[in-house]
């Protein structure tokens, strides 16, 4: 494997905790606001954050008897307490496992089993879900506890009750930075289910130093506020938006989820100016005609992960709104974040160059390196790469080689400048008559095409050739007619701008929405299960 040259920086060889609340030059006064609400009504500085960890932390020993290594799982949409449980768990030593709060009973019961877990924190709307998952798992209900407004909920205590029983003061657990986890946060995969990744103290606190490099210099204390919006159990919203706000003291206004209306309105009145969104918030802001309601001047900058943008995408919203977006790559097994643009219109479609510390190699499928800028599969190795999945060594020996690489299984390649472009999954690639075909190429060319609102491309099986073709699941444009008029239109565009085997002869299907995870990936499995249900009524038709 070739060696290159890589940027490196230093950072601090201490847990979470230590790293945020131990540290002597942290550049902003501990009264500043870190999280608040988006009525302001409930907040927390840097100090009552700090001092709400430690009370939470003696509260858990004191209470549960809470011991170094114990698993606490976070069921809860965004919350301002979020981060002061999360912290609080590892100031006692513990880990913290956060769970989509759109889990199904049978999901959170697999998450909480899974993760071992003997905690269960979650809100009141959720406690029905909740109570049911943790009696399947094992966790009595005096485990179970509560945060946001209000207080007890139907003998299920709220975390302010365990604050009172704790104290402001207290004796940190130590752990080991390399070695004792932090985080098992759970990845969406393709197929089966969410596994469980294991990540260190030395990993978050790597990544965040890491992505700090390049985010510490596009914001500043007391000037710019953060809209936090992604979900705080997906890592991109955990590293993004709880641990950066608190090293870079960041003021970041909550919002339990999104609603545009809402989003907009909060931009309008907290005068936002950053935040770190998915895709498919950049395409309303692009297209929405709510958007054109509020005054979003103040909004300078959105870095932009999960799935890949289009240069289009990025230049309209640029056009109509003034603001610049950068796009970011990474994976809940990094900690997440390795690449990010510096500038949002140098090398547009590309994520950027890789942070310090890392080495990143492009390989084709017999595991062996490719030549600069060819595709391949993307390897990781860095201290931010994961430990491995919990509880699935085999899953484990698959993604990581021995000498420490993380093999993504994302395809790009890296310009002579070093900005990567990421072009697919591995297993997203529909393989037509032996030539390979990238969904994310078709739907970014379709993304610039002015009948199209959103597109997913996704394969199906056609007998007649023995092979697969792509689809294009497409929301119409306003104005836009569903019908045959349309569809041809739009198959002629693609095949007039792409080679002979990347043409849509599946055709187009419509559809009201394209689904995608809060991450905001396109769930094409969901799709291809559709298409197969539609093939088999025969409504979907190959075309010449």
């Amino acid at each position: 494997m070739a060696k290159e040259e890589i940027e490196r920086i230093e950072y601090p060889n201490t847990d979470i905790w230590s790293t945020l609340f131990d540290r002597k030059n942290k550049g902003f006064p501990d009264d500043t606001v870190i999280y608040t609400t988006p009525s302001s009504s409930h907040s927390y500085t840097y100090q009552q954050t700090r001092q709400t960890t430690i009370a939470f932390a003696t509260g858990l020993r004191h209470h549960f008897s809470f011991q170094k290594g114990q698993v606490l799982a976070l069921f809860a949409p965004n919350c301002i307490d979020t981060p002061a449980i999360t912290w609080g768990t590892h100031f006692a030593g513990g880990i913290v496992s956060p769970a989509n709060p759109a889990y199904t009973v049978r999901e959170l019961a697999h998450h909480l089993k899974d993760s071992g877990s003997s905690i269960l924190i979650t809100q009141a709307q959720l406690l029905k879900v909740a109570l049911q998952a943790a009696q399947e798992a094992g966790i009595p209900k005096t485990h179970v506890l509560l945060i946001g407004e209000g207080g007890a909920v139907d003998g299920v205590r709220h975390f302010s009750e365990i604050l009172k029983e704790g104290g402001s003061e207290g004796d940190r657990v130590k752990v080991d930075p390399k070695t004792d986890l932090a985080f098992l946060v759970y990845s969406s995969g393709t197929t089966g289910l969410p596994k469980g990744v294991m990540l260190s103290h030395e990993n978050i606190v790597a990544d965040l130093f890491m992505g700090a490099s390049v985010e510490g210099g596009l914001t500043r204390t007391g000037r710019d506020r953060v809209l936090s919006v992604l979900p705080y159990y997906h890592i991109y919203g955990l590293q993004c938006l709880v641990h950066f706000p608190m090293l870079l003291g960041l003021t970041t206004v909550v919002m339990p989820s999104f609603n545009l209306p809402d989003f907009c309105r909060i931009i309008q009145e907290h005068r936002i100016t950053y935040t770190y969104l998915a895709p498919p918030v950049i395409l309303h802001l692009a297209k929405s005609p709510i958007v054109s309601d509020y005054d979003l001047t103040s909004l300078k900058t959105i870095t932009s992960g999960a799935a890949p943008l289009t240069k289009e995408l990025i230049f309209g919203v640029h056009k109509r709104l003034g603001i610049h977006v950068k796009q970011a790559y990474g994976l809940s097994e990094t900690s997440p974040v390795t690449h990010i643009q510096k500038h949002w219109d140098v090398a547009l479609g590309s994520v950027g160059p890789a942070l310090p510390n890392q080495t990143v190699l492009f390989m084709s499928p017999d595991a062996k390196e490719v030549p600069h800028g060819t595709e391949g599969e993307i390897w990781i190795r860095g201290p931010n790469v994961f430990k491995g999945y919990l509880n699935n060594e085999n899953a484990t020996k698959e993604c990581l080689t021995e000498d420490g690489f993380f093999k993504t299984g994302d395809i790009g390649y890296r310009d002579e400048d070093g900005n990567m472009y990421v072009t697919d999954r591995v297993k997203e690639l529909i393989k037509y008559k032996g030539f390979q075909v990238a969904p994310a190429e078709l739907e970014g060319l379709l993304m610039g095409m002015e009948d199209v609102q959103d597109v997913a491309v996704v394969g199906v099986h056609d007998k007649e050739r023995e092979t697969e073709i792509p689809v294009a699941c497409i929301v119409p444009a306003k104005g836009v007619v569903r019908g045959r008029e349309a569809e041809e239109r739009i198959v002629k565009w693609v095949a007039e701008r792409v080679a002979g085997h990347k043409q849509l002869r599946g055709g187009v299907r419509w559809v009201d929405e394209v689904p995608k995870s809060a991450s905001g990936k396109i769930l094409r499995r969901e799709l291809r299960t559709w298409l197969k249900e539609e093939k088999e009524k025969g409504r979907v038709k190959a075309r010449l």
